[in-house]
């Protein structure tokens, strides 16, 4: 029986939500601005009245929550909140954009066209998410606020998975791992791009994640503790000093622990900096570098630091605008411990970001042209010279703006920022056009170095150019920028199109050499003759010699042959109505294990699935291949190719064997292979089908794999070789 819904209940909930967001905005509030915010608010109320969301509730409350970390959580004000209490107008209600436009005018009616969601056809292969993900990218030259908002929507509705099913919870986490937590790192947003991550790891890895929580949990009171007597010192030294200011602990994020243990290859125990201190300043702007700098020789006063872990982006902030110096000290218990330090604007732009930005601009501490800004004018020349499919757009836009960043100058000392693992090309390409299409190789600190070099910090760079030099498909290897790539596609697709000419022209002229007329029936024949479906294809491999025209002959053409006709690629759509047709239009679970000849199913050799993984399917046209759901490829499958996604789950059977991986570490003894091996293969009948063990200085490590029947067969297995004595750790891995 459903439960009833007392209206009055409802209403009182609503406004509550409505006078929090109200209380929350009041110091960013002038003139007109509450009455616009009641505006939108009650628009916003009588458009979605009749809506809920899949929780059950009143759907007005996930506007309400958007405006809410709008402007709490990344600091932005009016505009904002009117545009994120609208947000999901047009797209789910009869209101236009015209109708926003009239009501609240052009710059609320833009962020929210910003936000609406693309509707209508897409290219066959492109994903509707990366469609998406362009146009509000596009906004970006006008509003940023569009992407800001964006990523509060994105929060709000990670926040709120529970009650989506399955199916959508995976689609919706892998497309924000994906895309949302960079870009909110990108912009700055370190708190929101953290809590993305965990969400992420709560609904795809959920045992991983309850794990992970617990321990933290159980180690807060130690924690706390160590803190105390860890500032006590610092804080003594700091007051005697008279500085203001205020000292933080925080403990990493899951989701960083987690990658930190698989990176490091060590358990949790064994993270090493599982918190880090932060000491903010109440200092003058024009003295915060000193400030910094006077606080770091206070603390490594009393703690040993470690020389590889200093990290200066006081003297050069990071490409988001981030400015903070991070050193990480020995502590008097024998743990490394990280210390950040940063004054109080510093760390209000490192909180909320971007919007951050905006309001120490108009003191004047945030020069004209920032990183920010240098990296959002990079964002817009990529859309600009962008003529990709949305997908192939996407990939550039994560490998380009996602990354870590690499210092370089010019030889006149002039600094150029670009991503990690950028080469001496793309240095070329990044000065000018020109200089890249000529480039020869580098002069990198006056040793000469090859195209593909791979710049370092610091490196002086001048660029070797000649007239002759032409560039090459093999360019697009030493190349990682989109804007060399860009260059470098478009010089050969118009190289490509010249030459196609010179190669229609030969053709024409062989044709009239053999009396042959020039048609499209002709053309055909000779597409045929050489395996090649594209006419453009056929003149360039012509004109660059891949093609022997003197193979065009009369016999060719024989009138008593029918002509073939052009030839052309599979139609994209078969594909699709072939899996229709095998799922059926209703059957969207795909349950495996059963004896059932319906689907061609095989197991993802990238993750190796088992009985009691969490699963699912992903159609390909050789059949559909199962991946654990914390498979590494399944992010990417599931934002770009959600449309192709089965869900899948097993069925009770264990008279088939999987292959698994079990990592081994600990400390060597005579026997111990023997002890592992007997336990495997006696007590818990379990075929082996390989076992490496490495020692070295009286520590081994070693990998077995195993048929199991399912996770159950397996964690057993994993229990009682973790008991044999010597073994440290024992886990399962991706193999």
């Amino acid at each position: 029986m459903a439960t009833l819904i007392d209206p009055e209940v409802e209403r009182n909930e609503i406004l509550r939500h409505y006078r929090r967001l109200l209380r929350t905005a009041k110091p960013y509030l002038s003139g007109n601005d509450a009455k616009l915010i009641k505006k939108a608010f009650n628009t916003s109320l009588e458009a979605h009245k009749e809506m809920r969301r899949k929780s059950g509730e009143p759907y007005i409350l996930h506007p309400l929550a958007v405006a809410q970390i709008a402007v709490e959580e990344i600091g932005l004000g009016t505009t904002s909140i009117v545009a994120a209490l609208l947000h999901d107008v047009v797209e789910d209600t009869p209101w236009e954009i015209s109708d926003v436009e009239r009501e609240f005018g052009p710059r609320v009616a833009q962020i929210v066209d910003g936000l609406t969601k693309i509707s209508g056809v897409f290219e066959y292969g492109t994903s509707e998410q990366a469609e998406n993900f362009r146009k509000m990218l596009l906004t970006l030259s006008e509003d940023v606020r569009v992407i800001l908002i964006k990523i509060a929507d994105r929060l709000h509705n990670m926040r709120t998975l529970d009650s989506m099913p399955r199916h959508k919870q995976l689609k919706i986490a892998s497309e924000t791992i994906y895309l949302y937590a960079p870009l909110a790192h990108r912009l700055g947003l370190y708190a929101i791009k953290s809590e993305l991550e965990d969400l992420y790891l709560k609904y795809t890895d959920t045992e991983v994640y309850n794990d992970l929580t617990n321990k933290v949990r159980q180690s807060r009171g130690a924690r706390n503790r160590f803190i105390k007597e860890f500032v006590a010192p610092i804080d003594e030294e700091l007051k005697a000093q008279g500085f203001g200011f205020e000292i933080k602990g925080r403990p990493k994020s899951i989701y960083s622990i987690l990658r930190k243990m698989r990176k490091q290859n060590v358990t949790f125990d064994e993270v090493y900096d599982l918190f880090a201190i932060r000491v903010i300043l109440d200092v003058p702007q024009e003295q915060e570098k000193a400030a910094c700098w006077q606080v770091y020789s206070i603390v490594t006063d009393f703690y040993q630091p470690n020389p590889d872990r200093l990290r200066d982006w006081v003297s050069t902030p990071k490409a988001n605008g981030y400015e903070s110096l991070h050193t990480t000290v020995m502590s008097r218990t024998g743990q490394w411990v990280e210390v950040q330090i940063r004054s109080r604007r510093m760390d209000d732009i490192a909180e909320k970001g971007y919007a951050a930005h905006w309001k120490y601009k108009d003191t004047g501490s945030v020069q004209p042209e920032s990183t920010l800004e240098a990296w959002i004018a990079k964002v817009r020349e990529m859309l600009e010279t962008n003529n990709s499919s949305a997908l192939e757009f996407m990939d550039e836009f994560r490998q380009n703006l996602f990354v870590k960043e690499v210092y370089a100058f010019t030889p006149k000392g002039k600094l150029v920022i670009l991503p990690d693992k950028a080469t001496a090309l793309d240095f070329a390409f990044d000065i000018h056009t020109h200089i890249g299409l000529q480039c020869l190789g580098a002069k990198v600190n006056q040793k000469l170095e090859p195209l593909s070099y791979q710049l370092r910090n610091g490196d002086q760079v001048e660029i070797l150019t000649s007239h002759k030099q032409r560039p090459t498909e093999e360019w697009l290897q030493y190349v990682i920028t989109s804007k060399a790539r860009g260059k470098i596609k478009e010089w050969l697709r118009d190289d490509k199109k010249a030459k196609s000419e010179d190669g229609r022209f030969i053709v024409e002229k062989r044709l009239e050499l053999l009396g042959i007329e020039n048609n499209q029936d002709n053309l055909n024949r000779m597409l045929a003759h050489f395996n090649m479906y594209n006419p453009q294809d056929f003149y360039y491999r012509i004109a660059i010699g891949q093609l022997d025209g003197r193979e065009i002959k009369e016999a060719l053409f024989d009138p008593t042959q029918e002509a073939p006709r052009s030839p052309s690629i599979l139609e994209p759509k078969a594909f699709d109505q072939e899996v229709q047709k095998i799922r059926g239009v209703r059957a969207d679970m795909l349950v495996i294990g059963e004896e059932t000849q319906k689907f061609d199913y095989t197991i993802a050799p990238c993750c190796n699935p088992i009985p009691g993984d969490d699963v699912f399917g992903f159609e390909t046209e050789q059949g559909i291949v199962i991946h654990r759901t914390s498979c590494p490829k399944a992010v990417e499958m599931m934002s770009n190719y959600g449309n192709r996604i089965v869900r899948a789950k097993w069925t009770d059977q264990l008279e088939l064997a999987f292959l698994a991986g079990i990592r081994i570490k600990g400390s060597d003894r005579v026997g111990l292979v023997n002890d592992v091996t007997r336990i495997i293969s006696n007590s818990l009948k379990v075929n082996m089908r390989s076992i490496t063990i490495d020692s070295n200085d009286g520590f081994f490590e070693g990998q077995i794999m195993v048929f199991v029947n399912d996770t159950d067969h397996l964690n057993k297995m994993i229990q009682r070789l973790s008991k044999v004595n010597g073994v440290l750790l024992v886990e399962r891995f991706a193999s």
